[in-house]
This record gives C-alpha cells, sequence and structure tokens, in this order.
C-alpha cells in the first residue's frame, strides 16, 4: 500500500487520465463579457454565460459569452393560442477542449426561454440529437430548440434567451450547464396578444321547418345581448329575403315571437344583432322549406324538379410516390410530390370539411426512418365557379400524430370542387443504413 502521498498522485494521474479520455464530451467556454444588445423583434443577443462542465472533465467553471435569437411562428396571436418558440444558440459559449474529433449527432440541447412583459414564466424549450461532427478545439455548432405556450394575457409579451444545458452521449453521458450570469438575459422576440372575443353562443330554434306562402312560424332564441335589437330574417342561399322582423332581446338574452314567411326562395331563418348579418353577432341559418301550394290556373301545367344533394368524395391521381435518393453519410433530404387528390364537396349544406394526413415509419433494412422526419409543404386551388374555396395547410411535420393538407369552411352554402398536393422531404439521418424504405402516408377526409 503506498504513502498519502503516492495515492494522491496516484489518484490525480487518473484523474488526469478521465479528463483527457472524457474531455471530448465537455464544454470548454470561451471568456469574453456581455454584450448588451437592444430589443427587438427577432433579434440575435449576446450575455454573460457561467458554464459548469461535467465533473468527471476536471475542467473548472468558466465564465464566457453566449449570442443567441429566439423566433416564434406567430409575432400577433389572441389570447388562447398556442406559440411554438425556437431557442437558437447561435454561437455557444463553448468549444471542443481537446484535439480529439467529435462524432455527429452526440448533442442534446435542452433550456428555457423567459417571458415578461404582459405574461411572465419559463418557456421549456428542447432539441433534437443532431449535431455535425466538431473537430478538435473547434467551436461547437449552432443548434436550436423548441417549445409552446399558450398566451394567456394581452399585451407585449417578451421573448428573453435562459438558461441552457447540453447533453452529450459520448462514451458517458454527461451534463454541462450553462446559466445566464444576469437574468433576464436581454430581449430578442416581442409579440403582441390581442384579446380573444368570447365565444358566439347565439342560437335559433323554430316552431316548424316547412310552410305554406304566409304562413307564421314561431322562434325562439338564446345567448343575445340584453336589451338589443335582434333581426330574423330568411335567408336564401347568402342573401336575405324580403321576410324579416325584428324583436328586443330580454334580459337574460332569449328571444321570441313569430315571423311570417312569403318568398318561395327562403330556405333558412337568421337571427342577428346590427345592422347587417355577421357570423360574430347572428345565429343560423336554419333549415326551412316554403311548400308553394299556389292553386294552378285554368289550362295551365305546375312544373316541378328536385336538386338532390350528393356527396363529399375524394380521388388521388396515383398510390405511389418515389422520392429522391441520397447519398449514405450525407444526411441530406429526400424529396417528391404528393399526388395531387381532388375533393369533390356536392352537399350542398352549410358544412365544410378537412384532408389530414398522418404518415408511418420509414421501414427499411434493418432499420427505420422516424415518421417524424417527413415534412409538406401543402398546397391547394378551388376550381372556378365553386362556392368554397379550399386553404392550404401549414408547411411542416407531418408525422405519426397528422396534419392538415387542406381545408374549406363552413358557411351558408359551401361546396365545389377542389386540387390539393404537396410538396414532400424527408430529412434522411446521416450514416443511415443504405437501402430501400418506405412509409404509407393516409389522408382523411371529413
Amino acid at each position: 500500500m503506498g504513502s498519502p502521498r503516492t495515492s494522491r498522485k496516484s489518484r490525480g494521474s487518473r484523474r488526469r487520465r478521465w479528463a483527457s479520455l472524457l474531455g471530448a464530451t465537455a464544454l470548454a467556454v470561451t471568456a469574453g463579457g456581455a454584450l448588451a444588445a437592444p430589443a427587438g423583434a427577432a433579434s440575435n443577443v449576446d450575455f454573460a454565460t457561467h458554464c459548469i462542465p461535467p465533473a468527471i472533465a476536471g475542467l473548472p467553471p468558466i465564465d464566457g459569452t453566449t449570442t443567441a435569437k429566439i423566433t416564434v411562428d406567430n409575432t400577433s396571436p389572441k389570447v388562447g393560442d398556442t406559440v411554438t418558440v425556437t431557442y437558437t444558440v447561435v454561437a455557444a459559449a463553448a468549444s471542443n477542449p481537446t484535439a480529439i474529433d467529435l462524432p455527429a449527432d452526440i448533442m442534446t440541447p435542452t433550456g428555457k426561454v423567459t417571458l415578461g412583459g404582459a405574461q411572465t414564466g419559463d418557456v421549456t424549450v428542447a432539441g433534437p440529437r443532431k449535431n455535425d461532427p466538431v473537430p478538435g478545439h473547434a467551436a461547437f455548432p449552432s443548434f436550436s430548440m423548441t417549445g409552446t405556450f399558450t398566451v394567456t394575457s394581452p399585451g407585449a409579451i417578451t421573448l428573453s434567451p435562459g438558461d441552457y444545458n447540453i447533453h452529450t452521449s459520448y462514451l458517458l453521458e454527461l451534463d454541462t450547464v450553462c446559466t445566464v450570469t444576469n437574468p433576464p438575459a436581454p430581449v430578442s422576440e416581442t409579440v403582441t396578444a390581442a384579446a380573444n372575443p368570447p365565444a358566439n353562443t347565439r342560437s335559433i330554434s323554430l316552431g316548424s321547418a316547412s310552410g305554406s306562402p304566409g304562413d307564421p312560424v314561431a322562434f325562439t332564441g338564446s345567448g343575445f345581448t340584453p336589451g338589443a335589437t335582434v333581426t330574423v330574417a330568411g335567408r336564401s342561399g347568402s342573401d336575405e329575403t324580403a321576410d324579416r322582423t325584428t324583436v328586443t332581446a330580454d334580459s337574460s338574452g332569449g328571444i321570441s315571437g313569430s315571423l311570417v314567411v312569403n318568398d318561395l326562395t327562403t330556405s333558412g331563418l337568421v337571427a342577428y344583432e346590427g345592422g347587417s348579418w355577421s357570423s360574430d353577432l347572428g345565429a343560423g341559418p336554419v333549415a326551412y322549406i316554403v311548400i308553394d301550394d299556389t292553386p294552378v290556373p285554368e289550362g295551365s301545367q305546375k312544373l316541378t324538379t328536385t336538386v338532390k344533394a350528393g356527396t363529399l368524395s375524394m380521388s388521388q391521381a396515383g398510390d405511389a410516390v418515389a422520392m429522391s435518393a441520397v447519398d449514405f453519410g450525407s444526411g441530406d433530404a429526400s424529396t417528391g410530390d404528393l399526388n395531387a387528390v381532388t375533393v369533390k364537396d356536392y352537399r350542398g349544406g352549410p358544412a365544410g370539411w378537412s384532408l389530414t394526413g398522418k404518415v408511418t415509419d420509414f421501414s427499411g433494412p434493418g432499420a427505420k426512418i422516424d415518421a417524424g422526419k417527413l415534412s409538406w409543404t401543402p398546397a391547394c386551388t378551388t376550381k372556378a365557379g365553386s362556392p368554397s374555396t379550399c386553404q392550404a395547410g401549414s408547411a411542416g411535420v407531418v408525422g405519426s400524430a397528422g396534419a392538415t393538407l387542406a381545408s374549406a369552411p363552413d358557411g351558408t352554402l359551401t361546396g365545389g370542387e377542389f386540387t390539393a398536393n404537396a410538396g414532400l422531404s424527408l430529412h434522411v439521418p446521416a450514416f443511415t443504413t443504405p437501402g430501400s424504405y418506405a412509409g404509407v402516408l393516409t389522408l382523411t377526409l371529413t
């Protein structure tokens, strides 16, 4: 058994050997003071950072500077909206402390974004386990982390970069924790939230669904502004007919009365506050049919016809997409185009529709590519003369949870023919096992 001095020397030698071996996963901090950046929309900001490398690396805490940027997917949300936040560390206060080259995809970052102004708190963000190889003594690459928060207060909400942690998985699972020296860090982004008006709960119901010309139809309603003047009118498609009356909402917002319907084209009744129809202040339309029982004059013949409601359907231009090949080790995107999808809405009612898609994992030779690696950029066109106008879904990840390809909103009269398609992009991780991979994209029309 060696002397105490020999034992301490031996322990110190082992510590240095571990530090030499594991230093590849530790972070060295570049010294420098914080550079205050003015607040602004999605601007890079510098802030003083205190980083603590893994203890086993044998490196002391070092103070340095981080350059970061906060971006959001919506700078003008309403109360109740969910905002996606991306925290990008443009230049970490860290570099590879050894001459050892670090392999790709060993870094998993997490952190937080600090909210201020009209809403306070922290947004937890996380990034994928993905990074380019880092040469010895080279600066660590930029990385991004994302998270979401729900807007709870109207007004200007500031977003500042907060503490972050880099977890490394190389030889051992280690963490390097970096904190803001003088929190909060400078503001990088500001969103202005609007108050969200309460949902429209106005409703109207009828005493009967049909009647002869000149018959009165009883109606009741609720959810209107107490004491407001409410117009009850006939509707033919998207136009009002001459059939109308006004009533005053009682102290609880209820209405009641009757409307004499004369116009043979009336197909429904609406009720609304204000000088004209508004979906925010109205109710209906509620279906009502005028039965034309006018006697046929002597020597005449009454001709009738019926427009039959159809169905909501879709068809595809094909059932297979051959996406572009990628080189082994490149980590490039495999791209392609979704076969065009034709939506036909011949129902002739007030309902809109939604076309969504979800994808399975891409299975290959003893390996797979996660479904979350597939993204799309949707597009949608409306055939001329269609009552509705389709809307393309948002560009982004499809994944197993699914996303919207296209949709059409509810309306007084909807329908038409639409063509939806999308550009596809599958991120193939670097060094994915060579071979053919296939996933199934399922589209659902509702």
